[in-house]
């Protein structure tokens, strides 16, 4: 019986060779992936929540739809079924759920709830064309998994949302900065190349390989019985079942879901992976003037900090970028087989779940050759930039880390300080005043 990495390792191959044709734009440890697959194949595993952007018609949903399938032993249909379109005309009874006209008109209030509420694969195609005002909608479902309609709730015990946007045109709106935070990881889906292209379509629609129009209708039914789970879970095992029997691909099951959840979750952070994961959010948070980073305060001309990140970026990060960060390096790691997370995981990772969060001081144009959309290029410009003065003091940032460690444990000792906003950080975790330049 193959092991779980390689039972994921065969259905990436899969996806890869008959479903989803890509180009390799990632590199890690020797070995070359496609982004927008390694890290939509992530979320599925985690549970996580990823944005996925770029052109009209290069696979962003239709990659995400047959990840569901094949992680959740999902029909391609009920994939579908469970989608949301995003448009200005959408509304709560269409993604949420709606009233039971049969209970209502008893005088009973009941709710039928909507596929992309109930089922665990969740995708939003084209999230950008929701009006600002309809975004509010989905926040706290995306956040949590709890689904509220005319004062009952859905939750859900395990999802993982995949939202696609299209680059900025006359029909998109702005994503507002909550909904943005929301999501773990942003990634590109980029043009596979002239050749790969040209593929494209001279044979069958691969889609009708994960399709069960039996097993499809069998879900759609259970969706009005709310205490159907054992139900559905017979159903997706039933097909994963027949889908490995004829395409010889396996399939997860939520028993297995929960096993690499508790294996990643169990991996430990080499001291110089996790040092370097604070150094960053240091810099993303000090300010020097006002105490940390706010977006209602600018940092003026003159700053002592002006080389670091602080400088260039109006927002502090919120809580959930660590939580993304630590999970989806816990996650690449598990598909590498590494035992512990080391540096090239943080760094792999790390653009990806910043790129989304990171409003700059300076939103120009950069004139840099590149070959990422210009968020994830920005992004990964700073954790370069921070890698590099990261670097030049490692040893020293370990010792200070491990020294306040001890002072706060109860040893008397001096902590150590320096020039760095991690010094600063650690001063203050300290209960201790850290020793502030001059702002000129």
């Amino acid at each position: 019986m193959a092991d779980l990495q390689t039972t994921v390792s065969d259905i990436l191959t899969f996806i890869q060779d008959r479903l989803y044709f890509n180009r390799a734009d990632l590199e890690i440890e020797g070995q070359k992936h496609n982004a927008a697959l390694l890290l939509s194949t992530l979320t599925g595993l985690l549970g996580g929540k990823i944005l996925i952007v770029g052109e009209p018609g290069l696979g962003k949903t239709t990659s995400a739809e047959y990840i569901g399938a094949l992680l959740y032993r999902m029909p391609l249909g009920a994939v579908w079924e469970a989608e949301v379109s995003g448009h200005p005309e959408q509304t709560e009874e269409k993604i949420v759920g709606r009233p039971n006209l049969g209970a209502l008109n008893r005088g009973e209030e009941d709710v039928v709830w909507s596929a992309f509420s109930v089922l665990p694969v969740k995708v939003v195609d084209e999230i950008n064309r929701l009006p600002e005002t309809k975004q509010s909608l989905i926040l706290n479902g995306v956040d949590r998994g709890n689904w509220s309609y005319l004062n009952q709730m859905q939750i859900n015990d395990e999802y993982c949302l995949f939202a696609t946007a299209n680059y900025q045109d006359r029909g998109t709106n702005t994503i507002v900065v909550p909904l943005l935070d929301r999501f773990d990881v942003m990634v590109e889906s980029k043009y596979p190349g002239a050749n790969l292209s040209w593929m494209i379509g001279t044979e069958s629609s691969p889609a009708h390989l994960l399709r069960d129009p039996q097993r499809e209708q069998a879900l759609q039914a259970c969706l009005l019985n709310p205490n159907a789970e054992a139900e559905v879970e017979a159903i997706c095992t039933d097909y994963g079942k027949a889908i490995s029997e004829r395409l010889s691909v396996p399939t997860l099951g939520r028993a297995e879901r929960k096993t690499i959840r508790s294996e990643m979750s169990a991996l430990p952070f080499q001291a110089d992976a996790s040092a370097y994961i604070r150094t960053f959010l240091a810099e993303l948070s000090f300010c020097c003037k006002y105490g940390q980073k706010r977006t209602n305060e600018v940092c003026g001309e003159g700053c002592h900090y002006t080389g670091y990140l602080c400088y260039e970026v109006q927002t502090c990060p919120s809580n959930r970028l660590p939580i993304s960060i630590r999970r989806y390096a816990q996650a690449l790691a598990w598909v590498l087989r590494d035992k512990e997370v080391h540096l090239e995981h943080i760094r792999t990772i790390l653009p990806y779940t910043c790129a989304h969060r990171i409003q700059w001081r300076d939103e120009e144009e950069t004139q840099d050759h590149r070959d990422d959309v210009l968020p994830i290029h920005r992004a990964r410009e700073a954790v370069r930039q921070v890698f590099r003065r990261y670097t030049e003091q490692s040893e020293r940032i370990q010792t200070a880390l491990m020294t306040a460690n001890r002072i706060l444990n109860g040893e008397d000792e001096t902590p150590i300080q320096g020039e760095h906003p991690i010094y600063m950080e650690i001063m203050r975790d300290l209960g201790q005043e850290p020793v502030r330049p001059e702002f000129s």
